[in-house]
Parts: structure tokens; sequence; C-alpha cells
């Protein structure tokens, strides 16, 4: 939920009047000693302007639009890095919260920082956020008045046709010399006939009711900083207490909280509620940090971005940009070159048209990767403050832009670090993003780190979990793990997350659930699906030191209920379900691969060989998982019900684990006249699938193939091909390179005796390649 809109950036993009008020009567009318100074909420010029003006008026108070319940923090201000935000939230409900941003070039920024130097005191007048969080009064079917645009009536009116131009040869280019009454009167002007109702009628009342308040207390020179879309609400004849007072009467309230949080200049630009429409916020921060020369300086900025990227660029090329820039700016007849000059001149000289280069510069200047930063003192639930401190300890720096992190597990600084990204991922504060790792083993990981501010909101909303990250995950661990709709994968993700982010306090829970849920769950397809990460989860317990008591006993109990259930699983399978069978089957495999190959008392499996009867078979009780494993295969692999795709792929299994030795057999008799070609070529994708170096190193399996498919006949040929081509098609190039070089070979060799050769024809041929090899021909 965005703060409260005032129609967007442009309703209060133009500032309005700077004049003294004249004295109010006692029913309404005019408020005496008050100077209102009409803004845009986020831009330079009127910065500067504002800063000039409250210099000059020297106030004895300050009213700023936004949530009144923030007094308090202001004090807190001149300690804080902006972009920062105010962050409104409902204890009960932290999903409902507001913001209100400000930047470094916010005019209310500028005021707060004015009045808290001055020790004058500054209050917030907008609407409560007590209010604007408890939903709007008139509920969702009313719809709110429609709100005409200022900026891009005035703009009209002046002969522009784009109102941001307009807005910035007015203003922004005015270094800080905003005619203040004379927009003032536009915008009387254009507001007159459309006043607001609904909602800012609501906000207009509260201000003015502050504003009664503020003189009330006997402040004589009150200065009130809004959108100047506000200002004749404030300035003109005014509605009496009461009037207001009715408006307000009954609104909705909420219990709020207000803090500080950081934001950052990306956010802003993409905003969509209070100060919308800001789309150039570096660009705007430069104008404001560099009155003098801007245009000079953006230039020789963006050229250093562009030789940090490697891109030769000289000063010859800046000068005839800055030169470029200004003489466009002549044409269009603008006061100084804007955004849009500078970029054109960037484009054009700088970057030689490409527009990769003109978009870095886009995202490192014109938007920017500020991010910003709140003091200590700033009111945080202890959840923010343990992550602060955890930040610190660990020396990871929240930034904006993405930054590569490579951890390697065996040192204790990267393995601290790797439990907090893990936990904080389990809170659904994604801070980091786990990525391929470079290198091989297990004991690296790479993330990609990127602060958001709607961070802070998600700690907030996890603050009643525990005071400290480790704390509140173990908690949201056992609260997923104990919801009754969590399936068998899910808990079986969650026994992997409570490992990799170490909560040995929460793995207890989760395992106890997974245990209940292991047992009654009949699907033996779920459970083939489930098992893997259970054994990965075994695997990271073994490299990250991590205690998994339990989890062993589980995983064994599981895989046993896969053995008892499988045989069963593969009866009868269409195609579609064969192929989503093997699957499971693979990955089954493959997890039972990682595990140590010893029976539950801890002798070493040896006990495979020979066991072929079954899931239950006599030897394979004895023998480790992997033995255990391979028998309930070879007692499936023997029965003649098999969907030929489970047939070929568990004779590969079996072959490759060095369990058969009859391979070639199978797949004669698999591919024999009395097997349907489609049964048949199931057989064989089954078999290959994904490698076809086997048939590279064994003849007598090509031969096989070669043989089977020499005698299909035209139209059980054009039958199989499809299901041929996939399967062929999944080996790598040099591998279908091999296979071909072997036919060709074996072509060769069946022939009778050497081809005759023309000895006559030849010698020119063998004279050429004697003399390029340097002998003489004899």
């Amino acid at each position: 939920m965005s703060g409260p809109p005032t129609g967007g950036d442009r309703e209060s993009g133009v500032p309005a009047g700077g004049e003294r008020l004249s004295t109010a009567p006692a029913g309404g009318g005019r408020v005496s000693g008050v100077s209102v100074l009409g803004v845009r909420h986020h831009g330079p010029g009127s910065a500067r302007a504002v800063r000039r003006e409250l210099e000059r008026l020297r106030p004895d108070a300050i009213l700023i639009e936004g949530p009144p319940e923030a007094d308090a923090l202001v004090t807190l201000a001149p300690g804080l890095e902006p972009p920062v935000a105010l962050l409104a939230h409902v204890p009960a409900e932290p999903s409902r919260a507001a913001f209100w941003p400000f930047a470094t070039f916010s005019p209310e920024w500028q005021a707060i920082l004015y009045g808290t130097s001055a020790g004058i005191p500054v209050r917030f007048c907008d609407l409560p956020a007590a209010h604007s969080l408890a939903g709007d009064p008139d509920g969702p079917d009313e719809p709110e008045p429609a709100q005409v645009d200022p900026i891009g009536s005035l703009a009209a009116a002046a002969g522009y046709d784009d109102p941001e131009r307009w807005w910035e040869d007015v203003v922004e280019h005015r270094d800080g010399d905003t005619p203040f009454e004379v927009i003032a009167e536009a915008m009387a002007a254009v507001r007159e006939g459309h006043e607001p109702g609904g909602r800012e009628a609501r906000r207009e009342a509260y201000m003015r009711k502050t504003l009664r308040a503020a003189v009330k207390q006997g402040f004589g020179r009150i200065a009130v900083i809004c959108g100047a879309w506000h200002v004749p609400a404030l300035t003109g004849p005014m509605p009496s207490a009461a009037a207001d007072n009715a408006v307000l009467r009954g609104l909705p309230k909420v219990k709020a909280e207000l803090t500080w949080v950081p934001w950052t200049y990306g956010r802003l630009a993409s905003w969509s509620g209070y100060g919308a429409g800001i789309t150039s916020p570096g660009w705007y921060h430069h104008l404001f940090d560099a009155p003098d020369r801007p245009v000079e300086r953006w230039l020789a900025q963006a050229a250093g971005v562009l030789r940090d990227e490697g891109l030769a660029v000289s000063s010859a090329h800046v000068i005839e940009s800055v030169r470029l820039a200004q003489s466009l700016a002549v044409l269009r007849g603008r006061p100084l070159a804007g955004l849009g000059e500078v970029t054109e001149a960037a484009r054009a000289v700088l970057c030689e048209g490409d527009d990769l280069a003109v978009e870095l510069i886009q995202r490192r200047m014109v938007v920017g990767d500020r991010l910003g930063h709140v003091s200590d003192g700033t009111p945080m639930v202890p959840l923010q403050r343990d992550l602060r401190e955890q930040q610190r300890r660990l020396k990871l720096k929240p930034e904006a832009l993405d930054r590569e992190l490579d951890l390697d597990l065996r040192k204790p600084l990267d393995l601290d670090r790797s439990h907090l990204l893990h936990r904080l991922a389990l809170l659904g504060v994604g801070w980091g993003t786990p990525g391929q790792a470079r290198g091989k083993g297990t004991f690296r990981e790479t993330w990609t780190l990127r602060w958001r501010p709607e961070h802070d909101l998600a700690l907030i909303e996890h603050a009643a979990l525990g005071t400290t990250v480790a704390g509140a995950a173990a908690q949201r661990a056992a609260d997923l793990a104990a919801e009754p709709s969590a399936a068998l994968a899910d808990l079986t993700s969650l026994v992997e997350r409570c490992l990799l982010a170490r909560l040995p306090e929460a793995l207890t829970d989760v395992l106890a659930a997974l245990s209940a849920k292991a047992a009654l769950d009949t699907d033996v397809t779920r459970l083939m699906a489930a098992l893997p990460a259970m054994v990965r989860a075994h695997r990271y317990g073994d490299v990250r030191g991590t205690s998994a008591e339990g989890l062993a006993v589980i995983v064994r109990s599981m895989l046993e209920r896969i053995r008892v259930g499988l045989p069963v699983a593969v009866t009868g399978l269409d195609d579609e379900a064969a192929a989503d069978l093997l699957k499971h089957v693979d990955a089954v495999h493959s997890a039972v691969a990682l595990l140590p190959d010893t029976t539950p008392d801890g002798a070493p499996d040896g006990a495979s060989d020979g066991a072929s009867d079954g899931a239950s078979g006599g030897a394979a009780e004895g023998a480790g998982p992997r033995g255990r494993w391979l028998s309930t295969l070879r007692g499936i692999s023997d029965r003649q019900d098999l969907h030929g795709l489970i047939e070929g792929r568990l004779t590969r299994i079996l072959l490759d684990s060095g369990e058969l030795d009859d391979a070639g057999d199978r797949m004669s008799r698999a591919m024999s006249r009395g097997q349907a070609p489609a049964r048949a070529a199931a057989w064989v994708e089954g078999f290959l699938a994904g490698d076809g170096l086997l048939l590279v190193h064994d003849p007598r399996l090509l031969a096989l193939v070669d043989g089977w498919l020499s005698g299909l006949p035209g139209d059980q040929f054009t039958d199989v091909l499809p299901l041929l081509r996939r399967t062929f098609g999944g080996f790598a190039a040099p591998e279908r390179r091999a296979i071909g070089e072997r036919l060709r070979s074996a072509g060769r060799d069946e022939g009778e005796g050497e081809q005759d050769v023309d000895e006559r024809r030849a010698a020119a041929a063998v004279a050429t390649v004697l003399s390029i090899i340097g002998k003489a021909s004899g």
C-alpha cells in the first residue's frame, strides 16, 4: 500500500503561494501570519526555493504534509542519510502499511533540516495514518471525484506539449528562484470549479484543523509546506472549524506505528503512490547537489561511468557533448539543457550511438543506486535491530545494486553468512538470491545480494515470531510444519531449509511432522518425489556439521516404503505415466547414490549380489540402501508386464551398477520380431536416455540397434522415427559423431577384400603428397 495519494506527483507538482495571509474572522475565512509554500514533493528547484524562503521568513513553526504521528521522529532526521521513508504500519496487521519517501532534493526534507537546525518546531499536518490505514469510509464502490492534472493544464496554457519539460523550465532550472505568488494564482485558476471531495476533502480539512491548532498555540509566523494543489484550500476563504470537524467526524481508525526506514532511488522512480512520477531521481539529485555548471559536471561523470566499463571516452568527447547539449537547449528555447538534451548528447558523442552504453548511464546515473541509511536511534522492532547487528558482525552491508557473494562454507565467517541468508529467506526477506556455485564441491555457495525497502516491512510482519533472526526463522519453520495443508514435498523441502539455515530447534518439530505425514501417505510417487530432498538434507548436515538426529531413520523408512510400493506402481502405465514415473526412479536412484552405503547397524553393504528376489528379497534385507534399492529394481526388471520405457531404463541402471551381465540378451529380446516396434523403440529410449557412449564402447549393443533398425519395414520405421529422433537427439554431438564413425567402420569391416586401386591414375596424387611431405618420388 502506498502513502496517501495526492493525485500522483503532478497534482502536487506546482509550487504556489508564498503570500502573507490576513486575519481570520471568527467563523472561518483566512488565517493570519501564515505562509503557504506549494511544492512538488520531489524537485531540486522547489527544494532550494523552500530553503531560501524559510531563511527569509524565519518562521517560528513549520507544518509539512505528512502523517502527524511522525512528529516525534522529526528530531532524528539530521542523523539520517536520504533517501529514507516514513513507514506507517498496523502492528496487528503489518501488511497494512504506507510509505512517505524523502530524498535530499525533496522540499519537505529541506524544510525538516532547516527546522531542526534552527530549533523550530516541525510538525506534520496531513490526515493521520491511523485513519488512512483504516480504509476508505465511503466504501470500495464509492468513486473518488475526478481530479485535474495541474501541471498538464498549466503546461498546455503555456504552449508546451510536455508537462515535465514545462515544469523543469519553470521551476527546476531557475536555481531556486521559484515564483511562488505567480504560480499560486495559476493554481487557484486551475482548481476553480474542481473542488475535491471524498478522501482529498478529508485531507484538506485535517490540514486546516492542524493549522488552526498551531495558531491557537500562539505561533505567530507559520510556514506550511504542502503539495501545490492544496494551497487554495489553505489560503483562500476557509470553511469554519465546525464544518471541517463534520467532514472528519466518524472516520475509521486503527492503531498505527511509525518509523524511518531506508529507501532507494530505484524505488523512488518506480513508486506509484505518494510522490509518484519521479523517473529520474539521480538526475534530480545532481541538479540539487551541483547547481553550478550541472550539464558539464553530469557529462563528465557519464564519461567516467563509461570508462569504468572499459569504453574509450576522452576529454574531447566530453567537451563536444556539452556543446551539443547546450546547442539543443538553445534550439528548443530552454533556459538550460535538461535531461533530454544531455541524454541525446551522450548518445551521439559519448556512446557513439550504442544503446547499451546509454542504458548503462540511465541505470547508474539517471535512476541511480543510492540506498539510504537510518541511525541506531531510530525505532526498530527487535528483529530489525538483530539483523543490523549481524550485518555488522558478518560485514554484509546492505546495498541497492546487485552484488555477487561467493561463500566457502569451510570458513566460519562464510558459513555464518550462509546461515543468515537462509534464515532470512525462511522469513520471506529475499535479500539474497541463491545462484549456481562456482567451482566444484558442496562447500560453495553463490548469492546475489540486493536490499529493497520492503524487506524492513517483512521483518516487521514477522516481529511477533521472535526477537532474533534465528529465533524468528525457527518459529516460522515450526509454524509451516504445523499447517494441516502442508504436503509431503513441502515438509521435505522445509527440512532441507532448516539444515541450510542451521535451525536445530525447529528441525525436531519439522521431522516429527514429516514422519507423521510420510507414515500416512500411500502414494509412492509422492514419496519418491520427496526422498531426494531428504537425502540432500542428510548430506548438508554432514557438510555443514549440523546435527540431524532422526533424519537418517526417516530416509530409510521412506526408501523402504518406496521399495514396497514401486512394484505395484509400475503396472498398467501409459506412455505419459511411464515417462513421469521414470523421472522419479532416476531421481531416487541418484539420491540413493549419495547415502552412506551401510546397513542400519553400520556394516558395509556387500549383500546385494544375487539379491534378485524383489523388494523383500532375503539377502537384500541385510544390505545397505544401495543394495536394497538395486535388489528391488532387479526384481521388477524381470517382469513381463512393464512398459518398454521402464524396462529399458531399469536394464540400463542395473547394467551401469554392475548388476547385470546379460544386457545384450535383454536388448535382443526387446527388439525381436515378436515385439511391437513402438514398444521396442520405447525400450531403446529408456535404455539409452541421455547417454550414447554405451553404443560407442559396446559393439554388440550397437550392432543390435543397427540390425533392428535396418530390418524395420518402411511404414514401421516411420512410426518409430519420432521416438528414435528424441532418443538420439538427446546425445551430445561428439557422441552422435562417434556412433556414426563406428557404424561406418563396421560397414567397411563387413566388405570382402580391399578395393582395387588404379595405380596409374593415382600416381600424380602420390607424387604431390610426397612432394608436400618433403620426399622425392621414386
